[in-house]
């Protein structure tokens, strides 16, 4: 479904990766790799079209990013460094923001369902501003039980949760690889698999392994 071929980027003087092709099917979870400065970020919004590379292509069922232009964002739930919420809006009123940027709308009943599962029954009508840096990234990522997009990619998504909101998000991921979906993450967390397969780009010195996961 995403095809990656011969891509290759600079920051200024440097280059950050160089010749970088992988393949991804459904059911494939790829673990992005590297030191700090690497370019993990660089990749992952190169992969979102948030971004150009100086070579290469990257193609969504067999259709490059620029000739799929606003389709391919239907398909694609970003997650960078920052939560993108706004801090004098209410958790309920940023996801229902978030939503709408996306293309779907949801109903108050849906978010507080979603906040709920995540562990922050009661906290949807406080402005985010109120909230811990742990409890806003559950606000970001209860975007993962409201969109229905099959690609997923997420920078260090783990960073300021808990051990049971580590263990809900492993949960999660794998069951959206287990459904088909992809996800592209970056993190130093493990993340394990029930079924499908786990690919790892490591970009220090750009090699490519892939694991299948038994069912």
């Amino acid at each position: 479904m995403l095809d990656v071929l011969q891509l290759s980027c600079r920051r200024g003087e440097r280059l950050l990766f160089d010749d970088l092709s992988f393949q991804l099917d459904t059911g494939t979870l790829l673990h992005v790799r590297g030191c700090n400065g690497s370019g993990k970020t660089t990749l992952l919004r190169a992969l979102c079209g948030l971004l150009r590379t100086d070579q290469g292509e990257i193609r969504w069922r067999g259709q490059t990013l620029q000739s799929l232009a606003e389709d391919y964002y239907q398909d694609v739930l970003y997650f960078g460094h920052l939560n993108g919420l706004k801090g004098d809006l209410t958790a309920v009123e940023n996801l229902r923001v978030a939503a709408r940027l996306a293309g779907y709308r949801c109903g108050t009943g849906a978010i507080d369902q979603a906040l709920a599962r995540i562990g922050l029954g009661g906290y949807g009508d406080l402005p985010c501003r109120m909230l811990s840096q742990g409890q806003k990234k559950r606000v970001a990522l209860a975007r993962l039980l409201l969109t229905n997009a099959p690609l997923w990619i997420l920078d260090e998504p783990f960073t300021a949760l808990d051990v049971d909101a580590v263990a809900w998000l492993q949960d999660h991921l794998a069951a959206h690889v287990s459904a088909g979906g992809l996800v592209v993450l970056t993190t130093h967390q493990e993340v394990a698999l029930t079924s499908g397969q786990i690919q790892r780009v490591d970009l220090d010195n750009q090699k490519t392994a892939s694991m299948k996961t038994p069912c």
